[in-house]
């Protein structure tokens, strides 16, 4: 007979299974948490002001952690400001580049759902069709209902296809310069099962995007990033932006560097260099502050899909679920979060080894990119930290714009 244990026995696996649950959350491609509603980081009698901003970006630094911070903010006329805090090399006091280039993480998923609804606007892929039909024989897995998934379902987390990330761990040390082909991240999550029937609810997985990039690639016969490329990141002008080449682990031009750590809350190392290939179409891009301001900008204004995808994109169901904020709503590849200053924020958050940031847009035309320089389990050790320092992130997005 198995001996018992006492509960204070017990306390270091439950903290330990608290701290993995969070982490599991918040790192490798998450944005799956939204922006929170309560007063936002950073805000005073003129919440929203530059000195707001910038008094928010200090606090980041100085408060929760993270190496450095940089932002852009994009007003109602157009103008655009930028802010920077902390270091931009610890090692060698540099600063924080205005606009440098930081990885995207989730908000390449914005992008990706971008590039599948001009394929449904050009007749070539269709929202409500089983994604077996352009990927025949691909997604098979215990409890998975292949039948029934739709390239809907997969744009919007409704699909079930469990979690590949969980399968990576959470020291990203380890498999920072491990290259990663998209078919076997999609098999790390169908050795897992499903979470639950296509439809039945909303739930935050990589593994949808993975499957998007190769509907993608099997109808345009050519490799995702290029067609990204040349379908949204040449037409918007966003010079800033690129898709990392296979084997790419540098970043191309000027940026802050970005830092990780082997445990959470751990002293925190380099890790600018890393193959983002464990991302590829949840979560690859290399961009900027301002390009990110103008893709969601240009993506609610209407310059990448017609309005028929747009409606749709913006068709959303409640996300509540790993969220600690309510009447948070996803769409297609988007979010949709009420603001405290009573505006509606269209946008997405991204998470990679090296870089947070959170970025969106109202509909008054006001936009605003946050990043920082290290991910929330890498600069807190606890889960209630953790969570406080993605939040904080999400907050001073919402004191940039609200106005």
């Amino acid at each position: 007979m198995p001996s018992l244990q006492t509960s204070a026995e017990n306390e270091p696996k439950k903290r330990r299974g608290r701290v993995l649950s969070v982490v599991a959350a918040l790192a490798v491609l998450g944005g799956g948490l939204a922006v929170g509603g309560s007063m936002a980081y950073g805000s005073s009698d003129g919440a929203g002001d530059s000195d707001a901003v910038s008094k928010g970006a200090e606090a980041l630094v100085q408060k929760d952690g993270f190496p450095a911070v940089l932002a852009a903010v994009e007003d109602r006329n157009g103008d655009v400001r930028d802010y920077t805090a902390g270091t931009g090399d610890v090692e060698t006091g540099a600063d924080v580049p205005e606009n440098g280039q930081v990885r995207a993480g989730s908000n390449t998923k914005s992008f990706t759902a971008a590039v599948v609804l001009q394929l449904v606007g050009d007749g070539k892929v269709k929202l409500d069709e089983p994604v077996e039909t352009y990927l025949p024989g691909l997604i098979r897995g215990e409890g998975i209902d292949w039948k029934r998934i739709t390239v809907r379902n997969l744009l919007q987390h409704t699909s079930g296809l469990p979690e590949y990330t969980q399968a990576l761990g959470t020291d990203p040390f380890k498999i920072r310069d491990r290259y990663y082909n998209p078919r076997e991240t999609l098999d790390l999550a169908l050795s897992e099962k499903a979470a639950f029937e296509p439809g039945a609810k909303w739930q935050y997985s990589n593994t949808n995007y993975v499957v998007a990039g190769l509907l993608v690639e099997k109808v345009t016969r050519r490799p995702f990033g290029e067609v990204l490329t040349n379908r949204v990141i040449r037409p918007l002008g966003l010079k800033d932006t690129y898709w990392p080449n296979v084997g790419e682990r540098g970043i191309r031009d000027t940026h802050p560097k970005g830092y990780g750590s082997t445990a959470p809350g751990g002293q925190l190392k380099d890790i600018s260099r890393l193959d983002p290939s464990q991302a590829w179409a949840a979560g690859q891009l290399v961009t900027t502050p301002r390009d990110l301001n103008r893709f969601f900008s240009a993506l609610l204004g209407g310059e990448v899909l017609n309005a028929a995808e747009l409606k749709e994109m913006k068709t959303t169901v409640a996300a509540d679920e790993g969220s600690p904020t309510p009447n948070t709503e996803y769409g297609l590849g988007l979010f949709r979060t009420p603001l405290s200053c009573g505006e509606d924020l269209w946008g997405h958050g991204g998470s990679i080894h090296g870089y947070e940031t959170f970025s969106g847009v109202t509909d008054d035309g006001r936009a605003a990119t946050v990043a920082t320089t290290a991910l929330s389990s890498a600069v807190a050790a606890e889960p209630e930290e953790m969570a406080k320092a993605h939040k904080h992130i999400q907050d001073l997005t919402e004191t940039a714009v609200c106005k």
